[in-house]
């Protein structure tokens, strides 16, 4: 090589060896190819390709990713290899292809040739690598962006008025995992991209969605854009096929719409507020979206008083059974009862609706079920000793306890330590609390089963998983929920009866015991006789009454039925 020559390459290779220095994304990409192609002239190459591979098993399967250096268009033959390996085993390699017509390059050329493409390629691998540290870090192994991207956001946009007219959301999928269950994971996992997808394009480059895990999200976005998010969070048609095939999904989701002026310490200054909400709503009953608000601090202060309270309530004896009767409409006869949990405190009772929602959110409601079995099981094993006559008693158990392992163990040692004949006990489960996996609870209702007890589905027809529920369940009874049943003056009377008559005409072609709760008025009770539905619980004939009370309708045996 002439000294002309030898000099104006390391005049190039210097400003190469510059450009590459840069470690962030505002190098110029332009400049760094036009030296290359320049130096390629030189040597009279006709192409560079460069290979990286995330680890040694990509570059066996040759399933890498593949970047053209250079490119002269003319065809060339490989003229020299280099293979890069990182420490944390990312491989890269480069080929250069010498042009049909040039001069071989000397060894001399070929190591000036070689330094080049050792430079480009430690560059191309630790800007790959920076990529893949930025993916990991957020970004999940499906793709979605991950919490860190939302509090790096949120970090971004922390400056006067950048976050004046956002709102921010934590939400999560509802009853997904029947989804899962009825398709496969593989159609899930479309349907959840596709969703993801959406909803991106709703809040546009202004905002950001980010996946928890699962089915949970949090997003931040423009507040003249919340109408169109949650009317698609409120029921989003999804195709999941080729053929055109769609599953609706909904979805909980608890909203902040953030002030003007507003400013965040930490990221959880926003999170801690969605988070509150979005339990508001999924513990809330019908009311899906839960806007935060003062009186959702108010609410999570009186939420840790009550479960601080807990633990001394439980050991106090503070919580009492109480019976509601269940009865046949056509004998009058007494045939079971429902135990329920009230709480005496020494400044009063605390109602059911104020403490079951907040026990709900801790293993506290495993605990105070196990303890409300307990007691049922010690006044069925008095009445016996007693010579009274006995009836069926069904005890809610909290769909939290699905967690539990040993839930089948922990419910007949509690029965068998106080030698309860097992067909006085009913298990019984709600349909509208958390959703778990079906596998799981038909586990324990077969294993229920087995030991020759009843297990009854709750508040049926509340829920999105009601027909799901009894198709994949074996119960031996079903509750039809109270809003099924004609009100007074209810415009919507023709429809509450039609509806009522085909899901005891249901229940009875299925073989279940089928039994209406919330029974108040003649009318409805004359509904359920229509309708050939025999069992009935209600104020109509009791409230729920502490156990002396109880005692003596057992006593009684039977009720007037001709109201």
């Amino acid at each position: 090589m002439n000294e002309e020559k030898e000099l104006r390459f390391y005049k190039l290779y210097e400003r190469l060896a510059s450009a590459t220095q840069i470690v962030n994304k505002e190098f110029d990409k332009s400049e760094i190819e036009c030296i290359l192609n320049e130096i390629a002239a030189m040597f009279g190459l006709s192409k560079g390709v460069t290979h990286f591979y995330r680890n040694p098993g990509e570059e066996k399967r040759g399933e890498g990713e593949t970047m053209i250096s250079y490119d002269t268009g003319e065809e060339g033959d490989p003229l020299h290899t280099v293979r890069f390996v990182t420490r944390l085993m990312s491989i890269s390699t480069m080929t250069v292809y010498k042009k049909k017509d040039a001069i071989p390059p000397t060894d001399e050329d070929l190591a000036k040739i070689d330094l080049t493409m050792r430079t480009a390629l430690a560059f191309i691998s630790r800007n790959r690598l920076q990529d893949i540290a930025q993916e990991m870090a957020f970004f999940d192994d499906d793709g979605f962006r991950n919490i860190r991207s939302f509090f790096n956001y949120i970090a971004w946009r922390n400056q006067p008025g950048g976050f004046d007219g956002m709102a921010a959301l934590n939400y999560n999928l509802r009853h997904f995992s029947l989804i899962n269950e009825e398709y496969g994971r593989a159609v899930g996992d479309r349907i959840i991209k596709a969703h993801y997808k959406h909803v991106e394009s709703v809040v546009g480059e202004n905002g950001m969605v980010v996946r928890l895990g699962g089915d949970a999200f949090v997003c931040l976005c423009e507040q003249e854009k919340l109408t169109e998010l949650l009317e698609y969070l409120s029921e989003a048609i999804i195709p999941y096929d080729r053929h055109g095939n769609t599953v609706t999904v909904t979805a909980y989701a608890g909203i902040f719409c953030i002030p003007d002026g507003y400013s965040v310490f930490t990221p959880n200054d926003i999170m801690g507020k969605i988070m509150q909400a979005y339990r508001a709503a999924q513990n809330g009953g019908r009311e899906h979206f839960v806007y935060y608000n003062d009186s959702l601090l108010m609410d999570k202060e009186r939420t840790m008083r009550i479960q601080k309270k807990f633990p001394q309530a439980l050991r106090s004896g503070e919580f009492h059974v109480f019976y509601q009767p269940k009865v046949n409409i056509e004998t009058g006869e007494l045939c079971g009862a429902e135990a329920l949990c009230r709480w005496f405190t020494p400044e009063g009772m605390v109602s059911p609706g104020e403490f079951i929602p907040v026990f709900e959110l801790s293993n506290d409601i495993c605990k105070l079920d196990f303890y409300m079995l307990d007691k049922v099981c010690g006044h069925i094993r008095r009445w016996i000793d007693e010579g009274r006559r006995v009836v069926r008693i069904s005890v809610n158990l909290s769909r939290k306890h699905m967690l539990n392992s040993d839930l089948l163990t922990n419910i007949m040692s509690i029965i068998d330590r106080h030698n309860v004949p097992h067909e006085y006990i009913e298990i019984e489960l709600t349909e509208t609390t958390t959703d778990v996996e079906f596998k799981d609870l038909r586990r324990v209702v077969d294993g229920l089963h087995k030991e020759n007890i009843c297990t009854s589905v709750d508040d049926f027809g509340m829920g999105y998983s009601s027909l799901n529920l009894i198709r994949v369940v074996p119960w031996n009874v079903l509750k039809v929920d109270k809003i099924f049943l004609p009100k007074d003056d209810d415009g919507e009377d023709s429809i509450r009866r039609v509806m009522f008559k085909y899901v005891v005409a249901m229940a009875r072609e299925l073989g279940l015991e089928c039994i209406a709760e919330g029974v108040e008025t003649p009318t409805q009770l004359a509904v359920l006789r229509d309708n050939n539905c025999d069992l009935a619980q209600g104020f109509l004939f009791d409230k729920p009454l502490p156990v002396k009370e109880f005692e003596k309708r057992l006593d009684m045996r039977t009720y007037p039925v001709d109201i």
